[in-house]
């Protein structure tokens, strides 16, 4: 009995062991063929993946279905932050060193778009417009507003502080302050960077200049040019955009007197980044020019109300573009003033008002678009403020002001308002 028992156990395991072997077999031949022939080419194909995005995991679903053609494509298209990825991973060092990520709206090129002065006030004609509508298209048409936002970096002068505190200061012929609501206009416009280095920052006092400077910070609007001491005054702003890390430097060189108005910041006292004595200024921008792959320098100098520049200014354009700028913006004279170049860089002496009283004056914005390989192009795009509204321009007033700037400058402006240095 046991005898047969064994025997029909045998003849069980006999098969039983036969089939694992095979099955044993089987699996290893195919977990080998997987390492050896199917996982590196998978590794193969999808090494192109490992600099793209999530965007792109998304989209592609089948690398065997892309042509070579759109494959250069979407590579450039995603081309990441690479050269500042370590940065841009460490937010305590971008804090410290006044760094900010921005994305662009073109991953090939970064738009950045400059105007002049602007003022809330509410004790002036320029925002009766804005109260009675609720909204600052009352007062900056809707069409030039969308022109702002296009751009990913948008630069004005604010030349006023948000506050209710403080006092005007004494025997100053205008003074001026916004409510501190007020701040939120540089939202609605798209407003990215301001600068704080002019002669009415300080109108009402220390108090009202720290409150414009809290206020701008709470409301996620980027502010140069001031600070509470004069290492924060001076220190440049640098945005990291599309692989490129742009440097902006703003000063005033306005009430050029041993005691101004507006108070100059200092080492243990806030106040504004003053330039009248301009090593500081120099110096500042050949810092930025070392830690960036583009200089910006926005500059408050000039005579008010006249087209011609003054002797500062003709001074100082040569000495700042050579610290390094690339490229020199500015404010203060509230009317165009000529566009030059020095060395290859553009300097555009003044803006004029962008937004700022009830005056009828030309005006305009200045858009540059940059590359990995520098500036690609400067265009100048003319607006008019009138009855307490600006606006965009087209047509024969288009004309005019293009006309009006191309006079008064040494460089060429065709009739789109693209700015060429002049041959010869």
């Amino acid at each position: 009995m046991r005898k047969q028992q064994r025997k029909k156990k045998s003849n069980f395991i006999k098969p039983f062991c036969v089939t694992l072997l095979v099955v044993v077999t089987i699996g290893l031949f195919a977990i080998f063929s997987f390492l050896w022939i199917i996982e590196p080419a998978r590794a193969r194909d999808t090494s192109h993946f490992q600099l793209t995005t999530k965007k792109l995991e998304q989209s592609v679903t089948s690398p065997e279905v892309i042509e070579e053609e759109e494959q250069e494509r979407i590579e450039e298209i995603l081309h990441v932050n690479d050269r500042y990825t370590n940065i841009l991973n460490d937010p305590y060092y971008m804090e410290q060193n006044n760094i900010f990520a921005k994305d662009a709206g073109d991953p090939s090129q970064v738009s950045i778009a400059f105007a002049g002065d602007i003022l809330f006030d509410t004790n002036y004609a320029i925002m009766s417009k804005v109260l009675q509508s609720g909204s600052i298209t009352g007062g900056i048409a809707p069409d030039l507003i969308n022109e702002m936002k296009s751009a990913d970096i948008m630069v004005l002068n604010n030349e006023f502080p948000y506050s209710d505190r403080g006092t005007p200061t004494p025997e100053k012929q205008f003074t001026f302050r916004a409510k501190p609501g007020a701040v939120s206009y540089l939202g609605e416009m798209g407003v990215d960077l301001v600068s704080l280095a002019n002669n009415h920052a300080y109108d009402y006092g220390e108090q009202a200049f720290l409150d414009t400077m809290d206020i701008l910070r709470e409301a996620g609007i980027t502010y140069m040019g001031a600070g509470r001491d004069l290492n924060e005054a001076r220190r440049p702003v640098y945005y990291i955009i599309n692989n490129m890390k742009i440097a902006f430097v703003a000063a005033t060189q306005i009430e050029r007197m041993d005691n101004p108005d507006t108070r100059g910041a200092t080492e243990t006292s806030a106040g504004v980044f003053r330039c009248w004595n301009g090593a500081n200024l120099l110096e500042t921008v050949r810092e930025a020019e070392e830690n960036s792959d583009f200089v910006i320098v926005f500059l408050h100098w000039g005579t008010e109300n006249t087209e011609t520049i003054d002797w500062a200014q003709e001074k100082q354009a040569p000495e700042v573009v050579e610290a390094g700028a690339d490229l020199i913006i500015g404010a203060h004279p509230h009317c165009l003033q000529p566009v030059s170049m020095i060395d290859g860089v553009p300097v555009v002496y003044s803006l004029g008002n962008f937004w700022f009283n009830s005056k009828t004056v030309d005006t305009g914005m200045i858009k540059a678009t940059l590359d990995e390989n520098g500036l690609q192009s400067l265009q100048f795009v003319p607006f008019l403020q009138s009855g307490c509204t600006t606006s965009l321009v087209q047509g024969e007033e288009k004309r005019r002001i293009l006309d009006h700037l191309r006079e008064i400058s040494d460089v060429q402006i065709d009739e789109e308002g693209y700015i060429i240095r002049r041959q010869g």
